[in-house]
């Protein structure tokens, strides 16, 4: 059986966060250290199981990293030796577990580094969909073979040949495949426009990518979202960088203070985040509650309380802006007044779960009455809340992070494998503890 965490009625939520570091911006800052000539010192990395995977993988493919201690894939702050280029390690196997980013970045640096590489996971990695980024990396010259099923992980890479200079990539799966190109075209050594076909999903996060690579002395031309070109030149090193709070993270404590009339505060993001998901505040001020931005003493932060209604409004929202952030969404509209319709989600079914099914599914047993759509989800809350729901989180962090917000309902709930949650945030059960209020019997 597995392990669950049962979490009492709490009755509010006041306090202040300090946010982890942002897991999309950890993962990148590694991999662009990783391939930039010179040392970069890198402050604030999130630790948790998807930054451990990839560091251990840029470890096994010859890159130094050094945690400022001197202890080695450890703590927050780390200095990366960069190779200048391709990785040196030539013949490599590399497990990645569930961590997405780093499978489909690290997909698309090792198809340009001219080596012999398999790259595997989970069970559910396997499951999750890469044929449209290996077709992709083939134009551009990828030798690229799938050792089980056509389309999925597991993938062995050989050694690269010439490709095309201007390769096509589909948009509407996962922003990641445009990421990886994006970030790895630099190995190729020519420049190389990259065209998105159709619509581009999670477009925020192709933003994050960009604005790290200029950090990294590459700026990508654009036209609009559909071609990026991307010039012949190496990453150069910042010298030092500092990881973003996490703002998917930041969605759950300020969902609370809006739940649990607040006031809330995370501190290490603000209005000027370079994350997408910062503007799930927007949504917030949407369903009524109170948001502010600020910042003290070089740190900034967000604040949510309760509005002057006693309930949130439901809400119809294009969540294509703020595809994680928008779980904690879902939850919200339990305790709002009318049914909640959240669209162009479908990138969540090809996350660590079906998260639209999972969600349906566990929203469910809670009362509610959902609707759930190919790319988009419709939930209509219960008159109260069923006590002591069994949650069960499908090892995604982030279905154990939403569905605790549910205890702030007043009512008790179990969460079932609460260690999903190392996937980027260890200590949320602990955060969550100290800013909420056990209920009076």
């Amino acid at each position: 059986m597995s392990e669950h965490l049962d979490l009492s009625a709490r009755s509010g939520a006041r306090g202040t966060v300090r946010l982890p570091g942002s897991k999309s911006i950890s993962n990148r800052i590694l991999l662009l250290s990783a391939l930039a000539s010179g040392q970069t010192l890198v402050k604030g990395l999130l630790a948790s199981d998807d930054t451990h995977v990839m560091l251990d993988a840029l470890h096994r493919l010859g890159v130094r990293l050094t945690k400022e201690t001197g202890q080695k894939l450890e703590g927050d702050n780390y200095r990366v030796d960069g190779v200048g280029g391709a990785f040196p390690v030539k013949y490599a196997s590399l497990f990645l577990g569930n961590a997405g980013t780093a499978f489909r970045s690290l997909t698309a640096a090792c198809a340009m580094s001219g080596g012999d590489y398999t790259l595997s996971g989970v069970p559910r990695m396997h499951e999750r969909p890469i044929g449209d980024l290996v077709e992709a990396l083939r134009q551009a010259g990828a030798q690229i073979d799938y050792t089980e099923n056509d389309g999925f992980p597991p993938l062995h890479i050989l050694p690269h040949e010439n490709g095309a200079s201007e390769i096509s990539v589909k948009g509407n799966v996962s922003s990641q495949y445009l990421t990886g190109l994006l970030l790895s075209a630099p190995l190729l050594g020519r420049e190389v426009t990259v065209v998105v076909e159709g619509e581009l999903i999670s477009k925020p996060y192709v933003e994050i990518t960009l604005n790290l690579m200029k950090r990294y002395g590459i700026e990508v031309r654009r036209d609009g979202w559909q071609r990026f070109t991307v010039p012949a030149a190496t990453y150069q090193s910042p010298g030092e960088i500092e990881v973003e709070g996490d703002a998917s993270s930041a969605s759950y404590f300020l969902a609370a203070g809006a739940i649990g009339h607040g006031p809330v505060r995370v501190e290490g993001v603000g209005r000027n985040s370079i994350q997408g998901d910062v503007r799930f505040a927007e949504a917030l001020a949407r369903m009524g509650a109170e948001v502010g931005f600020g910042r003290d003493n070089a740190t900034s932060w967000i604040e949510c309380r309760l509005g002057c209604a006693d309930k949130l409004h439901a809400i119809d929202l294009d969540c294509n802006h703020i595809p994680d952030a928008a779980m904690t969404l879902a939850i919200l509209a339990l305790f709002a007044n009318g049914t909640t319709t959240l669209t162009n989600i479908a990138s969540w079914r090809v996350k660590e779960t079906d998260r639209i099914s999972a969600m349906a599914t566990e929203l469910r047993k809670l009362g509610a009455t959902v609707e759930e759509g190919a790319d988009s989800i419709k939930i209509t809350p219960p008159a109260k809340l069923t006590a002591n729901a069994e949650i069960d989180t499908y090892d995604d962090h982030r279905m154990a992070m939403c569905f605790s917000l549910v205890a702030l309902g007043g009512v008790p709930i179990r969460i079932n494998d609460p260690k999903c949650v190392n996937k980027t945030f260890p200590e949320y059960f602990e955060k969550f503890a100290a800013i909420t209020h056990a209920a009076s019997c």
